[in-house]
C-alpha cells in the first residue's frame, strides 16, 4: 500500500509586539481550516508561533517576560488551536516559548524556560515534545549588534535530545516524526540524530532575520536565504527524509524576517516554496516510501557509517588547529 500523506507548511506573516494572542490564534485557526480544505494531514507552524520574536528585546528580570511564555498546553488562549486540530483531524507542529517547573541538573526544581515545539495528534493529545538545542545569539546586551538576539538569555539549552516517534498520520498507520527548531537546521549532527532513528518527516519552524545584524562581516540577504534552504535540503538528502521548514516572515516591529518556507523531499529537492511575506499555506504530497532509496543505498548507515573514524565529533566542542607539518 502506498504510504502517502499530505503536508502543509503554514507560514505566518509578521506578529507585532502589540498583537494579542487572540489575534494570532485566530490567524492560525484560519490556516488550519484552509489546510483541511486542501486535504492536509499535517500542518507545521513556525518557531515561537504565538508571539513576536521577543528575544530581540533585552530585559533585566526574566520574570517580566513571563507573558511571552506558555506554562501549559492547551492554555485558555491556545484552546481554539486544539479545537480546530480535533475538528479537522489534523496532526500539527506548534512552536512556542515554554515555562517548565522541573528539576535542573542539580536536582533542584525551579522555573525553567525553553524554546519548544510539540507534535499534537488529531485527538488533541501531545505525542512528542522537543526543546531547541542549538541556541544562537548571546546572553547579555551586545554593543556590536544593531538588533539584539538574546535567545541564550531567554532560554536554556534543550534537555530532551532529538526524539523521534512513530505515530498515525492521516491514512498512514505509522509515520516516523521528528522535530528541529530554527538554528538546529544548520547543524548536521541534529539531522543525523534524527536520521539514525529512521525519521521520515522532519518538522522545523524558524524566525530568521533577513539581514545579518552583527558588525563582524558582510552577509547578503540572498546568502542568508540560500544558507537556510541549503541546510534543509542537505539535511533531508543526507538522512533520506522529507522536511518541512516553516518561517515567520515580513516586517515585524521594524525588523525583517526572511520567510521562504519550504517543503523538501528525500532527494533534497524543493517541492514547494513560499512566495510572500504574509500568512501563506504551502501543500505537498509526500510519498513516504521515497525515504527507502537513500536509507537502503548510499545512506545505509548500518553498512557504511564508521564510528571509529569520527572521534572528534564526540570528544570536543570547539575546533582545534591541526599539527604543523615539519619537513624531514
Amino acid at each position: 500500500m502506498t504510504r502517502l500523506i499530505t503536508v502543509a507548511a503554514a507560514q505566518l506573516g509578521p506578529i507585532q509586539r502589540a498583537e494579542g494572542r487572540d489575534a494570532v490564534v485566530a490567524r492560525m485557526v484560519r490556516l488550519l481550516e484552509r489546510a483541511h480544505q486542501r486535504g492536509a494531514n499535517v500542518v507545521v507552524f513556525p518557531e515561537l508561533a504565538l508571539t513576536t520574536f521577543f528575544p530581540r528585546w533585552y530585559v533585566e528580570n526574566l520574570d517580566e517576560a513571563d507573558a511571552w511564555y506558555e506554562e501549559a498546553l492547551p492554555s485558555p488562549a491556545t484552546q481554539p488551536i486544539f479545537d480546530a486540530i480535533r475538528r479537522y483531524g489534523i496532526t500539527c507542529y506548534l512552536g512556542y516559548a515554554e515555562i517548565a517547573h522541573e528539576a535542573d541538573e542539580t536536582g533542584v526544581v525551579r522555573k525553567r524556560r525553553f524554546n519548544t515545539s510539540v507534535v499534537i495528534a488529531p485527538s488533541g493529545e501531545i505525542v512528542l515534545k522537543y526543546r531547541k538545542v542549538h541556541l544562537p545569539g548571546h546572553k547579555e546586551f551586545s554593543t556590536i549588534r544593531k538588533v539584539q538576539h538574546l535567545e541564550k538569555r531567554y532560554f536554556e539549552v534543550g534537555n530532551l535530545g532529538f526524539p523521534v516517534v512513530r505515530a498515525p498520520v492521516g491514512p498512514v498507520d505509522g509515520v516516523n516524526l521528528g522535530m528541529l527548531i530554527c538554528n538546529d537546521r544548520r547543524w548536521p549532527e541534529a539531522w543525523r540524530e534524527l536520521g539514525l532513528q529512521q525519521v521520515e518527516l522532519v518538522m522545523l519552524g524558524y524566525n530568521t532575520p533577513a539581514v545579518n545584524q552583527e558588525n563582524r562581516g558582510f552577509e547578503a540577504p540572498y546568502q542568508r536565504q540560500f544558507h537556510s534552504q541549503l541546510s534543509i535540503q542537505a539535511g533531508c538528502y543526507q538522512n533520506a527524509t522529507f522536511g518541512v521548514g516553516v518561517a515567520k516572515a515580513g516586517n515585524e516591529d521594524g525588523f525583517e524576517l526572511m520567510g521562504h518556507s519550504v517543503i523538501v523531499n528525500p532527494q533534497g529537492e524543493v517541492m514547494a516554496m513560499a512566495s510572500t511575506w504574509d500568512d501563506e499555506l504551502l501543500v505537498a504530497d509526500c510519498h513516504l516510501d521515497m525515504c527507502q532509496l537513500g536509507r537502503t543505498t548510499i545512506f545505509n548507515f548500518a553498512q557504511h557509517r564508521r564510528l571509529e573514524a569520527y572521534t572528534h565529533l564526540t570528544t570536543q566542542t570547539g575546533s582545534t588547529e591541526p599539527p604543523v607539518w615539519n619537513p624531514a
